[in-house]
């Protein structure tokens, strides 16, 4: 009993509880900004559900397959983690990466098959890296942000096709900015992950950006990246017509996220991109709930006013 509890909890930390409200809230906020932008309505419950619950899978899986390549790294820089410290064995966390997988593919498929196209484009850019390009090249961090730029626009297809695979009205400006937002702010994201683990990529012979150029000029292109997201965030909110509220909250927010990347930038350490890595997931969090609230505002308070 105790053998299996151990195991179910390993299963669990491999899809990095610390990142839950950041994974959860992304797709929560882009299926109901879609809807919203689009039809200036809520979205069905179901479908919203079924879309926040596929995205999930989809984004853990691929946590789940990284750490299945990264192995011999996270014994040196991470020796706690489920993997190198045998809690589970590869193959199992291989089998739980492809299950999460296909989790995501049968929402995807079932909610809009534009969506489900969006997913594999996805999965195929993240496994590049996961595989191949972290190992190969320094600008490995491009897929990774590709890759998860991608998932807010499947989630927007999800609930609001295209018109390519589903009828649909087209794609809203908002959906191209939003996951250029996302993108961008995970190439910054990416790199400070890289930077915390230094060490470990240095032993091993894995040209990251901050392994083979150095993490104060890692930490440099990190402020431009986040610099980048904060106007998204802006002319996302402009764009789909999200009030004052969500614009004050991603001014505040935004300013407090550049402050902290200037802050990397004057103490370019593996520890002070660890906790920016945090940092930049807990800012995140907290913008795809300004759009929820500023979504929810914006068409539940005209219902009620008018009852």
């Amino acid at each position: 009993m105790h053998l299996s509890l151990c195991r179910f909890r390993a299963h669990i930390e491999l899809l990095r509880p610390p990142l839950a409200a950041m994974d959860l809230a992304m797709p929560a906020a882009s299926a109901l900004l879609a809807v919203y932008a689009v039809e200036g309505r809520l979205p069905p419950l179901l479908p919203f559900l079924a879309a926040v619950v596929g995205a999930y899978c989809a984004i853990t899986s691929s946590y789940v397959y990284n750490d299945c390549c990264d192995i011999d790294v996270d014994r040196i820089a991470m020796p706690n983690r489920p993997l190198p410290s045998a809690k589970l064995g590869k193959r199992e966390a291989q089998a739980w990466s492809l299950f999460l997988f296909l989790v995501a593919a049968a929402v995807a498929f079932s909610l809009n098959p534009e969506s489900l196209v969006a997913l594999i484009a996805a999965t195929l850019l993240i496994t590049i890296y996961s595989a191949w390009a972290k190992r190969n090249t320094p600008f490995s961090w491009i897929f990774v942000g590709l890759s998860f730029g991608m998932v807010p626009l499947g989630v927007w297809l999800a609930m609001e096709p295209a018109g390519v695979l589903r009828a649909g009205s087209g794609l809203h400006p908002g959906s191209l900015i939003l996951a250029a937002m996302i993108g961008i702010t995970d190439w910054g994201f990416t790199n400070c992950d890289a930077s915390r683990d230094v060490a470990g990529d240095k032993e091993e012979g894995i040209p990251t950006m901050p392994a083979t150029y150095g993490i104060p000029a890692t930490a440099k292109m990190v402020a431009v990246f986040w610099l980048i997201g904060v106007l998204l965030s802006l002319s996302l909110g402009l764009s789909a017509d999200l009030g004052w509220l969500y614009l004050f909250i991603a001014v505040i927010a935004g300013g407090w996220q550049i402050r902290q990347t200037l802050d990397f930038v004057c103490h370019p350490t593996a520890k002070r991109g660890d906790m920016l890595f945090y940092q930049s997931a807990n800012y995140r969090a907290v913008l795809f709930m300004a759009i929820i609230v500023a979504v929810l505002l914006k068409t539940i308070l005209p219902l009620a006013s008018g009852l």
